[in-house]
């Protein structure tokens, strides 16, 4: 007779995977963000464009689709690292696309970008952090049910919020472990505005460069710019406001 000691039990699970290998793509994100941060900022940069755009130009017109394709594999590594650039690699699909094509663009590059680190953390850090939510109580517990009753209006409430910097509103819903599809609606949504602006802008640089100014980058804090963003805010919070009123809560 065998011993069924050596024979597998049929319940076994695969052994989960050590504490470092799920916080690898964090990590490696992380150190690439910090090196970045330090060795890419001259070359990520306005004067950089400046510089280049002539050739910028010249490989535009000599292979579009390879410009595209390069812009949006930039973009989204920019964006999937936390890597200094992305409001320049805005302004630089305004210049070489035009407001509408730059800003479709970049839209979707940075939606990626985006979408890639959240999972990364939410893989690292989220899932944990919900376990422990979840299974806390008083203050806390309240908390995480309020954001999980209002997360489409906290979502895009970052998002449209100018001052709530990219990678923050990228981080902070890994965390609280908000659905995949929501994140990615929310981001790819809330960022048009912005993008708007700032490949608009873009695509004015031609004018800016033959008389050797600097853009205007504050320009989305202009009454007749913000104040729209603003009321796209207060939209987004609008159930907030009617739940707290009506004491009702949302599906």
């Amino acid at each position: 007779m065998s011993d069924m000691t050596d024979q597998p039990k049929s319940g076994d699970e695969p052994a989960p995977k050590s504490g470092l290998m799920r916080h690898l793509p964090l990590i490696l994100i992380l150190c690439v963000a910090g090196i970045g941060a330090f060795t890419l900022r001259d070359y990520l940069s306005f004067d950089a464009l400046r510089d280049n755009r002539e050739a910028l130009i010249a490989f535009r017109d000599a292979n579009f689709i390879g410009t595209v394709l390069v812009f949006l594999a930039a973009y989204i590594v920019i964006v999937a690292f936390s890597l200094p650039g992305a409001l320049v690699a805005t302004l630089t699909g305004g210049f070489l696309f035009g407001t509408f094509g730059g800003s479709a663009l970049s839209v979707m590059a940075a939606t990626i970008g985006a979408t890639v680190i959240f999972l990364a953390a939410r893989h690292g850090l989220g899932e944990k952090l919900k376990a422990r939510m979840d299974a806390s109580q008083g203050t806390v517990r309240k908390i995480k049910e309020g954001i999980d009753e209002n997360q489409w209006s906290m979502l895009f409430f970052l998002r449209l919020v100018p001052v709530v910097p990219f990678f923050v509103a990228n981080l902070v819903p890994a965390f609280l472990a908000v659905p995949v599809y929501r994140y990615v609606v929310s981001t790819f949504l809330g960022i048009i505005p912005g993008s708007l602006v700032y490949s608009s802008v873009g695509s004015g640089l031609g004018t800016v460069f033959e008389r050797g100014e600097s853009p205007d980058l504050g320009i989305i804090f202009e009454p007749h710019i913000l104040l729209p963003i603003l009321g796209l805010c207060l939209l987004s919070v609008l159930p907030v406001v009617i739940k707290a009123i009506t004491g009702k809560k949302g599906l």
